[in-house]
């Protein structure tokens, strides 16, 4: 997968790490994502200034700003630490245009990265994944308009907005049906410079390749989401918006793995299991 003059910019953890909570930020500008290159990362300073919970951990031996490590030596995490995750209900082509926009909030505590599993209770019902492309915030907004809210995005993620069917039908808020600890897989890492307007979305479960869609068959826009978003909403660095999901999904029970991939920015993938 390539992307032609992007950068792209990865939260990570060293295999070799202090404690569970260190990380750091990595980028890497090679437009092949698979070759030697696109394998080499070099550490940055945070991307998102200002934001404590995405500050990166105190530099070490191999980890200075600068310095060049192998995807290798670490583990890709969740590619921003968000103080909002949130999601467009029913936007999923004219349908959803025909209504007014809506949004719905997802937990931030539902936030896992790649490799991390989807874990369901054995009560919850129906659950599908749905693959989105994933707006990255890089300021602190209010108030946009259509005329500078890309200015807002650092760039963008997949996102897998995994959702409890059963329970949106008895939940109107959705809370409980999205906002479940591992119900928002996040990376591999951001794309910059990437036009969002017509990207391939699909999903690949346990090695079936569902039927895939595009970002252009979005009822709304991201420039619409994020004015519409901002008009009630400060958003903040390191912030995500799930745009919706125009694809096939399919259910998913423990044992499964889903990919969720997305033209220009790669893969993620998730096991599933039973939780604990």
């Amino acid at each position: 997968m390539t992307a032609t003059s992007a950068r792209r910019i990865a939260r990570v953890r060293p295999l070799s790490h202090v404690s569970e909570t260190e990380h750091f930020f990595v980028a890497n500008d090679a437009p092949g994502f698979d070759s030697e290159a696109g394998k080499a990362w070099t550490v940055i300073n945070t991307p998102f200034p200002g934001s404590v919970a995405n500050a990166g951990s105190a530099r070490r031996s191999g980890w200075e700003s600068g310095d060049t490590v192998e995807e290798s030596s670490f583990t890709f995490l969740a590619p921003s630490v968000p103080a909002n995750v949130l999601g467009m209900a029913h936007n999923t082509g004219q349908a959803g245009r025909d209504l007014p926009p809506q949004a719905f909030h997802k937990a931030a505590t539902s936030v896992v990265g790649p490799g991390d599993a989807i874990e369901l209770e054995p009560d919850v019902g129906r659950v599908d994944p749905e693959a989105e492309l994933t707006i990255v915030v890089g300021s602190k907004v209010r108030g946009l308009t259509l005329s500078n809210a890309l200015t807002a995005v650092l760039g963008f993620t997949i996102g897998n907005d995994v959702s409890a069917r059963d329970l949106q039908n008895s939940d109107e808020l959705w809370i409980s049906a999205k906002s479940r600890d591992t119900f928002t897989p996040v990376g591999p890492w951001i794309v910059t410079e990437l036009d969002g307007a017509n990207l391939r979305i699909g999903i690949r479960h346990n090695g079936t390749e569902l039927k895939a869609a595009g970002s252009a068959d979005l009822g709304w826009g991201v420039e619409e989401i994020l004015v519409y978003v901002t008009s009630f909403m400060t958003l903040h660095p390191g912030d995500l918006v799930l745009t919706g999901f125009p694809a096939e999904c399919a259910r998913i029970v423990p044992g499964d793995t889903v990919t969720c991939h997305i033209e220009g920015i790669g893969e993620l993938t998730n096991p599933v299991v039973a939780a604990a």
